[in-house]
């Protein structure tokens, strides 16, 4: 067997220069998307989502991209969840897009904030029924003492909610990060990868940088 310490790929594929980037952030994470959509690779919305709790200790976890424009990135959850109660605290948190199909990677620095109810709701009656109520039978992130209790939940709102409406629950909804460091990296041939990253100058204003790999 080899060793983990001779697990390596040469990343040959495209290249990032400055010539080929747009001015904006959120337009070149549009051309990226668009491109990984065309490249049909799966479940391309997951990000890694960053988060530090009250004993500045950093946690992270896969969440699902769900919308974004020039205002930030969306996701939903539980605001009850480890994550909520961090960010409830400290709205400082990351986010990083792994392309692995493309080589690419966009790593995202900004701070959070909840997005309206009515934002949340739509979202929330677009989902399946069957997630609907999942919503309402798990309390995230709190240690229960066996499945046993998230089957009997999940039954429990399903005769509650037999022929009426599923509603959103009150502690349940969206995030938008918006972001303040936006970086993109396109993997290259002897490690030596391009790095492109945005920040905003003291008029506010997108500047971009290249950053050593």
């Amino acid at each position: 067997m080899s060793s983990i310490a001779d697990i390596r790929k040469d990343y040959q594929l495209q290249s990032l220069l400055e010539s080929d980037i747009e001015k904006n952030p959120i337009d070149q994470f549009s051309t990226w998307w668009n491109q990984a959509i065309e490249s049909q690779i799966d479940e391309v919305n997951a990000m890694t989502l960053a988060t530090v709790d009250a004993n500045h200790k950093p946690s992270a976890r896969i969440v699902l991209l769900k919308e974004f424009d020039e205002n930030g990135f969306v996701f939903f959850t539980n605001y009850n969840s480890k994550k909520g109660l961090d960010m409830l605290i400290n709205k400082n948190v990351a986010l990083v897009f792994f392309w692995k199909e493309l080589e690419r990677q966009v790593r995202i620095e900004g701070t959070v904030e909840k997005v309206s109810e009515g934002v949340s709701d739509a979202y929330f009656n677009s989902r399946p029924e069957m997630s609907r109520i999942g919503a309402w039978a798990s309390p995230q992130s709190t240690v229960i003492s066996s499945r046993e209790i998230l089957e009997t939940n999940f039954q429990h709102y399903q005769i509650e909610f037999e022929k009426k409406e599923i509603n959103r629950p009150p502690h349940w909804g969206g995030y938008m990060v918006k972001p303040e460091v936006i970086e993109f990296w396109q993997g290259r041939s002897s490690r030596l990868h391009d790095r492109i990253v945005y920040g905003k100058d003291s008029d506010n204003e997108w500047k971009t940088n290249r950053l050593a790999p």
